[in-house]
């Protein structure tokens, strides 16, 4: 079972790069995130032969899940902003997250990302108690090591680095879950985002921000995950500033 994450940074501005992942992976399950764009005006006839779950925002945010499979949807938090899905597939609970981006430390939005997280992980906390499998997907906003950015001391207390954030992120972990992607390879360098300043990308210089979260019960099943990067390598059209995040799963 093959799930993929992708933060396409504006769906309607993304189609080719999604029909790109869907033709070259084959997915089953495809997370989105920071999809901009209300329910309405999601462009499902690209997934065609999936069964796609929105939670869409007008220009900002948003969430969505396509499966190939009918699934049933599981409200994960009740929020303004539009940033998280579950949707239950047999008996695994897939959830794609958007978490907030944050702003420099003392600024209000750098207390919303640590609220933001606090209300997530006792949901979650709640959720594993009626769904032992669960796979959570997407942009956490958070390179929870240093050898997750490029330049350890020059990104050094920004945004995304926090102690405050990391130790945010490493709550959902103390939850029960596995960062997939360090479980099965311990000492690689993988980014998962790249600026579009500077030929970032091309100079891999990026961070670790999206991942797979597997809980306890899904360890065993975990076979693989990768990053997808010749997709944001591509020039045209432009490319989401994120990569592809494939996880691979027994069924």
């Amino acid at each position: 079972m093959k799930v993929a994450s992708f933060n396409v940074n504006g769906i309607r501005a993304r189609v080719q790069p999604v029909k790109d992942l869907l033709e070259e992976e084959q997915p089953d399950v495809v997370c989105l995130q920071e999809i901009k764009c209300e329910n309405d005006l999601f462009p499902y006839t690209v997934f065609d032969g999936f069964h796609c779950y929105v939670n869409g925002q007008k220009g900002y945010n948003g969430v969505a899940i396509c499966s190939r499979n009918e699934c049933h949807i599981v409200e994960i938090l009740d929020e303004v902003e539009s940033r998280t899905l579950g949707v239950l597939l047999d008996d695994l609970l897939i959830v794609s997250v958007y978490a907030p981006h944050g702003d420099v430390r003392g600024a209000a939005r750098f207390f919303q990302k640590l609220q933001w997280y606090e209300e997530f992980a006792h949901r979650i906390d709640d959720l594993l108690k009626r769904y032992p499998n669960i796979l959570l997907m997407g942009d956490f906003n958070v390179a929870v090591e240093d050898r997750d950015v490029w330049d350890e001391v020059l990104l050094k207390d920004t945004i995304g680095t926090y102690d405050e954030e990391r130790k945010a992120f490493k709550n959902i972990l103390d939850l029960g879950f596995t960062d997939a992607f360090r479980s099965l390879y311990p000492d690689k360098t993988q980014f998962t985002w790249w600026d579009y300043k500077e030929g970032r990308v091309w100079k891999d210089q990026g961070m670790r921000i999206d991942y797979a979260l597997v809980s306890e019960q899904l360890v065993n099943r975990l076979k693989d995950i990768y990053v997808m990067t010749s997709l944001r390598k591509r020039r045209k059209p432009t490319p989401s500033d994120h990569a592809p995040l494939i996880c691979v799963l027994e069924k």
